[in-house]
């Protein structure tokens, strides 16, 4: 919930597996705690997954260097992604994106809301799985993120997160007027109703945790069948 409180949904291996038979187009692994406790990613659950499921694998939390990519390619994942790293040091996308090409990196963008004046949005990136706030506009960081060579934006609603009160609207419209790149919605899905409402606001695609973990099995089969039948394409 917000990024905090975190619960314990299984073994990642399992549900990786389990998501990749029910229908998933992509599996991604936030470590959402990788920073702010100032450890590695995980390359061993990496390499476990990309031997067992057979979809595309995106990596992210301490994600800090082209070194660090490199080694989650070698381990197995198909993207990484990047978010305090890159905040940090933004030349870090260029250097990463120059020796591997743009469709492997993903800026991964926590951003909640702000009545911060100097923010244009009303929407503030955050660092360290949110527990940091960085006086940086969300929009305006995505669009120069986009504009420096990252392929896809993975949007987090802090906000959102865990609420199930649907994806943070509003926030998909901003950054989708400002990019040209894919964006992934992610925070806030509680039904499957949720899902073509994202799409509709601009989302390309659409990422949820919680209702999959602790949700019916058919899950991801109600979901796409939902994108369906509001018209989008679905695979």
């Amino acid at each position: 919930m917000n990024f905090e409180g975190l619960r314990d949904a299984g073994d990642p291996v399992e549900l990786a597996k389990r998501y990749n038979a029910a229908g998933a187009d992509e599996l991604t692994f936030l470590d959402v705690t990788a920073t702010s406790g100032d450890r590695e990613t995980t390359f061993d659950v990496v390499r476990t997954t990309a031997e067992e499921v057979f979809i595309p694998l995106t990596v992210g939390g301490g994600v800090r260097s082209v070194e660090d990519v490199d080694r989650l390619l070698r381990a197995g994942a198909d993207k990484a992604s990047i978010n305090t790293a890159a905040v940090k040091r933004p030349e870090v996308i260029r250097e990463i994106t120059q020796r591997f090409g743009s469709q492997v990196l993903v800026l991964s963008v926590d951003a909640k809301r702000s009545s911060d004046p100097s923010l244009p949005s009303g929407f503030e990136v955050t660092t360290h799985g949110g527990r940091t706030g960085t006086g940086i506009d969300a929009v305006v960081w995505a669009r120069e993120a986009a504009d420096g060579g990252v392929g896809e934006i993975l949007l987090n609603s802090i906000d959102a997160d865990g609420t199930k009160n649907g994806f943070d609207l509003e926030m998909i419209s901003a950054v989708r007027a400002a990019v040209n790149v894919p964006i992934i919605a992610s925070g806030g899905a509680g039904s499957p109703g949720d899902f073509p409402a994202a799409v509709a606001a601009g989302a390309d695609a659409v990422l949820a945790a919680s209702i999959f973990h602790f949700g019916p099995v058919d899950m991801i089969a109600r979901v796409k069948h939902a994108i369906k039948e509001a018209g989008y394409p679905v695979r």
